[in-house]
């Protein structure tokens, strides 16, 4: 299963347990490397398993999700732009700007103001679950702290 691989790659690495949030949620891992810090997580959903992995760099967010498996998908960068505030996106590999990943990626930088990379393979024609996915991982990003709510969301 991709979670003992994912347990045994992290074993180096201090390793803190997150406090379960509710739902069918199962927490794999929560690693902290110097300015590092790796979250992996399982949304079991009524027709899918979602997982989700995070990893947070100084000013940078990588985020995967996978549905029904562990396959990466399409890989998306997104950033924001100078000087008139908006957001660039772009795929790296795969899947081209109207895909899913290309617009959760923009929506992801206009909530953090960190530039984002976010691989995905969920089914294209699944928008209840790509909503649900970007949900699930948007409130994991504001558990962590990496989302902040109020009137100043975007750092500058």
């Amino acid at each position: 299963m991709e979670n003992v691989n994912l347990e045994g790659k992290l074993s180096g690495m201090h390793v803190n347990g997150e406090s379960h949030m509710g739902g069918n949620n199962k927490d794999n891992a929560d690693a902290t490397l110097n300015d590092v810090q790796i979250t992996c997580f399982t949304e079991d959903l009524h027709d899918a398993t979602l997982h989700f992995q995070i990893i947070r760099f100084s000013k940078q967010i990588y985020a995967w999700i996978g549905c029904n498996s562990a396959k990466f998908g399409h890989l998306y960068a997104a950033a924001p732009t100078r000087p008139n505030n908006s957001i660039s996106v772009t795929s790296l590999l795969g899947g081209n700007a109207d895909n899913t990943g290309s617009s959760m990626a923009r929506r992801l930088v206009l909530k953090m103001g960190l530039s984002v990379v976010l691989a995905c393979n969920i089914p294209k024609d699944s928008p209840i679950l790509e909503a649900t996915a970007e949900r699930k991982l948007i409130e994991r990003l504001k558990i962590l702290g990496y989302i902040r709510t109020g009137p100043h969301q975007h750092p500058g």
